[in-house]
């Protein structure tokens, strides 16, 4: 027999002025594989079409659906209602500014942090010539790239750390694992020095307070703790290269996990 589930969802619209945050209920009958982005579709469909809440793709391709689903950031249409109590309690991601509802505005943010770390490969070419041929590189190499381009900057990561609760002005795990992305293409011709300007600091490596929520939280499952802590090894090891001996750097560059420059 099929449960009836209980939908307690944040409403508030903070474009109204008579609006006031509150709490509404709302009941659905669940049904085999029903996820939480049907759910919340049949509420805006037979109950209440105002209930704002963001979507695209429902194949969790497209990061929009992000909320904090019974206190932990997660993706509606990724989260099966059967893995969940008959009470499920909804709020918009923290750190975003809201929108309405469970919606939430993850562009603006990330397209200013985008501009921060100045998210594009940086080559020594003065102009693109589509006549040329494709940059090759290893198919390692590119796999490695493509793990770390699988974000799609859903929030969930950035809702769920402490540091950014707390701080406006730190980036993330999602921005980091960006930086990480560029730091081993290739075709990016940074320096560690670059790198270092861009987040070897409080607002990127050093901030993070390593309570990996982040990586707990990440609906595809990235390595985001790895990544940090990667990069902050290489950018701790280039804040003393004028202090150390370069022998001894050499040997700790290459004890244990850390990405090589290609």
């Amino acid at each position: 027999m099929s449960r009836r589930l209980h939908l307690e969802i944040f409403r508030y619209n903070p474009l109204d002025p008579d609006s006031v945050p509150r709490m509404q209920s709302f009941y659905v009958n669940e049904y085999d594989s029903m996820t939480l982005f049907i759910a919340l579709n049949l509420i805006r469909e037979e109950q209440d079409p105002g209930v704002q809440f963001d979507f695209c793709c429902r194949a969790g391709i497209c990061g929009s659906c992000g909320m904090v689903i019974n206190g932990r950031p997660g993706l509606a249409c990724h989260t099966q209602t059967r893995d969940l109590p008959d009470h499920i309690v909804l709020h918009p991601l923290p750190v975003f500014k809201l929108i309405g509802d469970l919606s939430v505005d993850t562009g603006t943010w990330f397209r200013n942090v985008g501009k921060r770390i100045e998210a594009w490969v940086h080559t020594d070419d003065t102009a693109f010539n589509p006549a040329d041929e494709e940059s090759r590189m290893e198919n390692a190499l590119a796999e490695q790239i493509f793990e770390l381009d699988r974000c799609v900057e859903c929030g969930c990561c950035i809702a769920a750390c402490g540091t950014a609760r707390m701080r406006e002005d730190f980036m993330g795990a999602a921005t980091i694992n960006r930086v990480a992305r560029f730091y081993i293409d290739p075709r990016d011709k940074r320096s560690d020095d670059d790198y270092y300007d861009v987040i070897g600091n409080d607002e990127g490596v050093f901030g993070c307070m390593g309570l990996l929520g982040c990586e707990d939280v990440c609906p595809k499952k990235i390595p985001l703790q790895d990544q940090l802590g990667i990069m902050r090894r290489m950018l701790a090891l280039n804040s003393v290269k004028g202090i150390l001996p370069k022998g001894i750097l050499d040997r700790l560059r290459h004890k244990g996990c850390c990405h090589e420059k290609h």
